[in-house]
């Protein structure tokens, strides 16, 4: 009788043995299932260009230099009409991710930087120029860093920016809505991203 009931018993434990091992294989399975979608879906982003936009400008250019000493000056002037296409892109295959399968957590690290992208059209106008102060390469570049100067500050005070962010931060959601549905965490800076109001706060972060 004895035998018998040890035979059982360890007949028990084998079996008992056997389905954790198989539990924890299938769990680990599944895991790398779940990191291997994660990747996936962070990869597949790529370069999210995020907004365009247009502007135009109008540039009053003057320079003058003295010659002969101070006797006379020698002038030259143009009017720049200027219109330019401007986009905004996130290269979100530079983002900085950690995904730990023991905690089942995908923490994104760090996010790139905004590309802004410029191209200008420069249409010149009521060219005028004296004889002893021509118009050269200097002034054409510093007419047009002159006016990038003030296309970036029409930038930073118009939409396109915001705009940018609110493209951003939708596909990022998209990253929660992933984890969460696998049951997942998602951390930004190591802290839990729990719904997706908080997200709010990440846009504060980026305006920064």
């Amino acid at each position: 009788m004895r035998k018998i009931l040890f035979g059982v018993v360890i007949t028990l434990i084998v079996l008992l043995t056997f389905k954790y091992c198989e539990d924890k294989k299938e769990d680990k399975i599944v895991i790398e299932a779940h990191s291997a979608l994660i990747q996936e879906q962070i990869k597949n982003v790529g370069k999210l260009v995020v907004t365009e936009g247009h502007f135009s400008e109008v540039f009053s250019y003057k320079n003058s230099k003295a010659v002969f000493g101070d006797l006379m000056s020698a002038e030259k002037k143009a009017l720049v009409v200027v219109n330019a296409d401007v986009s905004i892109a996130y290269d979100l295959s530079k983002i900085e991710y950690h995904i730990d399968e023991t905690t089942k957590t995908l923490q994104i690290i760090s996010i790139p930087k905004e590309e802004i992208k410029i191209n200008p059209d420069f249409e010149y106008y009521d060219v005028q120029a004296d004889f002893l102060n021509q118009f050269d390469a200097k002034d054409y570049n510093t007419i047009k860093n002159t006016v990038k100067e003030s296309l970036m500050k029409k930038i930073e005070a118009s939409e396109l920016k915001s705009n940018a962010q609110n493209r951003l931060i939708s596909e990022l959601s998209k990253f929660f809505i992933l984890t969460n549905s696998l049951g997942w965490t998602l951390q930004y800076n190591e802290n839990p991203i729990e719904d997706l109001n908080q997200f709010q706060n990440l846009e504060k972060i980026l305006a920064d």
